[in-house]
């Protein structure tokens, strides 16, 4: 996690993989959220409500998505952006993860969504996510499950907000397996955008969508070191410090 950051949020569901025990062996002052119920939607917006700064940047906690790509997320966000989404099809983006049949099921989403949105959104199903903190209140965030990442983009773009698209590569994960469906959750997805699009009331009063502009950058070329998948390896470290 790169020095800058001033607060990180773990929300744990539940969890049987030492995910708490190896934060705060990395990191002691963690903020931990025990959530018991599931849904990814569920946990994201618990973790919304727990943090306290200005900028708050969403990203999976499986190793998938890298943290030192924050820099990135948080410099449109201080010049004039609302809202920042990481896409894994632009230049500099990518995926180590992404199977034959998520990627095909998300470029048909994508198409959709831009269609019915009028957007320029390059990756709908990517959830590597910072926002303004003040956005929270006019997103109105509800939704329980997976289908959260897609009720973020839609209604940032429903409320006009200022959005900014920008490279990001997803890695494959250290550990643990994917509770993702593609099928179930590719209908949630579907669903989700039709009621968005039809039911949901922006509170900004209607004003009109602003078009959405990649940032585009250069990653220097240097690679970091992966945390070790086993999790008693880094609670080792610790307890010899």
């Amino acid at each position: 996690m790169p020095s800058y950051v001033d607060e990180v949020v773990i929300v744990d569901g539940r969890s049987h993989d030492h995910t708490i025990d190896v934060a705060r062996a990395l990191r002691v002052d963690v903020v931990v959220v025990a959530e018991p119920r599931k849904g990814k939607g569920i946990a994201v917006r618990a973790g919304f409500a727990a943090a306290s700064g200005d900028i708050i940047v969403m990203l999976d906690a499986d190793g998938s998505m890298d943290p030192q790509e924050i820099g990135w997320f948080v410099s449109p966000l201080q010049h004039d952006y609302d809202f920042v989404k990481g896409s894994r099809y632009v230049t500099g983006g990518g995926s180590e993860d992404l199977t034959w049949l998520r990627n095909t099921g998300n470029r048909v989403l994508t198409g959709l969504a831009n269609t019915v949105l009028r957007s320029n959104y390059s990756d709908l199903c990517y959830g590597y996510i910072a926002l303004r903190r003040e956005c929270l209140e006019v997103l109105e965030l509800e939704s329980d499950g997976f289908e959260i990442e897609t009720e973020l983009i839609v209604r940032a773009a429903r409320a006009g907000l200022r959005i900014a698209e920008v490279p990001s590569f997803e890695l494959d994960r250290i550990s643990g397996v994917s509770n993702l469906q593609t099928f179930r959750d590719g209908w949630r997805v579907l669903r989700t955008l039709a009621r968005e699009c039809t039911s949901w009331e922006a509170p900004t009063a209607g004003a009109r969508p602003e078009a959405l502009r990649r940032v585009k950058y250069t990653y220097p070329n240097v690679r970091f070191a992966r945390t070790p998948t086993d999790p008693h390896s880094v609670l080792t470290v610790a307890e010899g410090a």
